[in-house]
């Protein structure tokens, strides 16, 4: 079971003594807004002051749980005392040597640790990067490189996040806003539909006869009518898309997907950047899905909060030549050394179970309340309870429920239309878990 090592009292949260945002949060806010380059979105003026475990506390020191974990980073929570305490022995020794010109041993022992748990048969290797986006452009140039130019086409889903520079952003098909005035994009990128459960783009009668579908679709329509799949290199998935709603695919559509690359010789990539090390219940949520990729790419909550990343593959496919791939800062020794120690966070301390548990808890929860009108869905502790109106379109208040569970103490955001996104630190003690649930819900039923 996970362990409480921080110097608050868990039932005192959330506290709310100044009525968010307060005052000193005002002023960063400000002066944020005279020098940062606005180009990201802010769901309400939450300003971290400092994180324990589950909980973040802001500048004017209100408690919250924190029901994002910093976009799915902090699985093994905020400053966990392990961690920190690898940061600190490294950061001691040495900060920084370019592992792509040289070598130091804490890089090869992540790697072997990301090896023996990566669901991949036979050898493999890995290539460390700095970011999700990163990891996702590494995928690309391995899947072209690995057929020497000879496949120059990729696939990729409707509403999916792989990132947002230019080759995953090419991949990336959630909402419009991340790829308008940027064209023109990486050329060859497909975009196929995906067996939505509310929202499928056939009309189907269960999300496993809409996976059967978008299977046919990608043999029928896009095999046999637009390209060939001899050019094909390469097919790339969320096991559950992330920013496109929390939203998980029926078994048989991944299963069948998995065939269809295997009998056409295409190579088959799973971006876990979101849903790796946990979340989901397992290390990986493509093992739920009873399939082996040939290529994973991760990053978020691999390093505890430091930016790290890692493409996770079979030997044999992560082949370029050298000088052909290579970064500075990948596999930083500071961030590799929180890596080894937030693996062993979570395997000591029994997350890979406790978020199986907590999660079909939760969804049970939000089931009974709400499930009669939204729809609630999700592995483990990615849960999504995706809002609807009267007509099963996505209802229109998403942004006024997060602000008002935020102003009662709830760190909770959105993904994909109208989705709220429940991905807590996989720390979370199961009372304060359903006591933020509590919260949402008591917002819920004001609609």
């Amino acid at each position: 079971m996970p362990q409480w090592h921080w110097p608050i009292d868990p039932d005192k949260v959330p506290r709310i003594v100044v009525e968010p945002p307060g005052p000193r949060a005002l002023s960063i806010i400000k002066r944020d807004e005279e020098v940062l380059m606005q180009s990201f979105t802010r769901w309400y003026p939450l300003v971290v002051a400092r994180g324990y475990g589950p909980v973040v506390e802001d500048v004017d020191g209100n408690l919250y749980i924190d029901y994002n974990a910093g976009i799915a980073v902090a699985n093994v929570g905020h400053a966990h005392p392990k961690v920190v305490e690898a940061i600190k022995r490294q950061a001691e020794l040495f900060l920084h040597y370019s592992l792509t010109d040289f070598y130091y041993e804490v890089a090869v022992k992540l790697a072997e640790r990301l090896i023996s748990i990566a669901p991949i048969s036979g050898r493999k290797k890995v290539f460390f990067t700095n970011s999700g986006t990163e990891s996702i452009e590494g995928v690309l140039k391995i899947a072209r490189g690995y057929f020497k130019g000879q496949r120059p086409y990729v696939i990729a889903f409707l509403g999916a996040f792989h990132g947002r520079t230019y080759g995953s952003m090419s991949l990336t098909a959630s909402k419009p806003v991340h790829r308008r005035h940027f064209s023109p994009m990486v050329p060859n990128v497909i975009h196929a539909p995906f067996p939505h459960p509310v929202h499928c783009p056939f009309k189907a009668e269960t999300p496993e006869e809409c996976g059967e579908y978008a299977l046919a679709f990608l043999e029928d329509w896009i095999f046999r009518r637009l390209v060939d799949p001899s050019e094909v290199a390469l097919v790339l998935i969320e096991p559950v898309q992330g920013e496109g709603g929390y939203v998980v695919p029926p078994r048989n559509f991944v299963q069948g997907l998995r065939k269809m690359t295997q009998e056409h010789g295409i190579l088959f990539a799973v971006d876990e950047v979101q849903t790796g090390f946990g979340r989901t219940g397992k290390w990986f949520a493509v093992e739920h899905f009873g399939v082996e990729p040939d290529l994973i790419a991760t990053a978020k909550a691999i390093a505890a909060g430091l930016p790290l990343g890692a493409i996770i593959g079979r030997a044999e496919v992560m082949s370029l030549p050298r000088g052909a791939h290579a970064n500075t800062f990948g596999g930083n020794p500071v961030a590799a050394a929180a890596a080894l120690a937030s693996l062993e966070v979570i395997e000591e301390e029994g997350l890979l179970n406790h978020a199986e548990t907590l999660g079909e808890e939760l969804k049970k929860l939000f089931r009974d309340e709400v499930g009669h009108r939204h729809d609630v869905r999700g592995l483990g502790l990615m849960i999504g309870i995706e809002l609807l109106d009267e007509k099963k379109k996505p209802a229109k208040y998403l942004e006024e429920v997060l602000i008002k569970a935020f102003k009662r103490g709830v760190a909770v955001i959105g993904a994909g239309l109208s989705t709220v996104r429940i991905a807590p630190p996989l720390v979370i003690p199961r009372d304060m878990a359903f006591k933020a649930a509590e919260i949402i819900l008591d917002v819920l039923r004001s609609y």
